[in-house]
């Protein structure tokens, strides 16, 4: 006596499911990635004083964390990648999710308010650290990005240019057979901030710079002087811009 045990495909999540997906992983996210960043540059934490490779490292371990968390949603993280996939001309935005204005805008108002909170959460660790005189005016750079030469045109090129390579990477490895999911795209955002980075801080993610610097504006932070909302664009409109030509180009060499 033989028989077939059948397995069921497991089903499409809703978008309710979606949302909180997306706001999980870019919690984790930004949980990670602003707390790193705290940790080396904020007075008397542990790390402090480490160098901008450490910062690129746990930044890729963000990325790591958050995506498996939201595996669920696709692990988009950032309106870019959902800006590529769509431009793209993919049908799904993870398996069992089609591509419609709905999807879209759940995915966006998920990355802002997960990046926000998960913003919040690294305040609370490093509160203590936040508040100390030697941090005074120095915080921001712990939430949002912000240019080491301002120039906005220049600045948001490099956004465009950093973005694009992160957005198509994403396109390309989710065709390939290669099997290392997050590893690969980890690794992508090191490469990117060790050799990318320096210019800006590379957002690269609209929300992972809007939610935080929103955060850095309402959090009481002693001393923390303001938000430069002068520059707030430039994280948004950069990787909006190079997401839109990594859709482009995939859409053209993606088979």
């Amino acid at each position: 006596m033989t028989g077939t045990l059948l397995l069921a495909a497991p089903a499409a999540p809703s978008l309710a499911a979606v949302f909180t997906s997306e706001v999980l992983g870019t919690s984790i996210l930004l949980l990670l990635g602003c707390g790193v960043v705290a940790n080396a540059v904020l007075p008397k934490t542990k790390g402090s004083d480490a160098n901008f490779l450490m910062i690129g490292f746990g930044w890729g371990i963000a990325v790591f964390a958050g995506v498996y968390v939201a595996y669920r949603s696709g692990a988009h993280l950032n309106p870019a990648v959902t800006v590529g996939i769509l431009v793209s001309g993919g049908a799904e935005y993870a398996p069992g999710v089609p591509v419609t204005a709905a999807a879209t805008v759940v995915y966006f108002a998920a990355q802002l308010l997960g990046a926000f909170l998960g913003a919040v959460a690294a305040w609370l660790v490093y509160r203590q650290h936040l508040d100390e005189p030697g941090a005074a005016g120095g915080q921001l750079g712990v939430f949002a990005t912000g240019p080491a030469l301002r120039s906005y045109p220049q600045n948001a090129l490099t956004e465009v240019i950093a973005t694009f390579v992160l957005v198509f990477a994403v396109l390309v490895l989710g065709k390939t057979p290669s099997g290392l999911g997050p590893l690969a795209t980890a690794l992508v955002v090191v490469g990117i901030g060790i050799s990318l980075g320096g210019p800006t801080g590379y957002a690269i993610n609209p929300a992972r710079d809007l939610g935080p610097r929103i955060a850095h504006a309402v959090l009481p932070i002693k001393g923390k002087g303001g938000s430069d909302w002068s520059y707030a664009w430039v994280p948004v409109v950069g990787p909006l811009v190079g997401a839109v030509l990594a859709g482009l180009t995939a859409s053209l060499y993606v088979v």
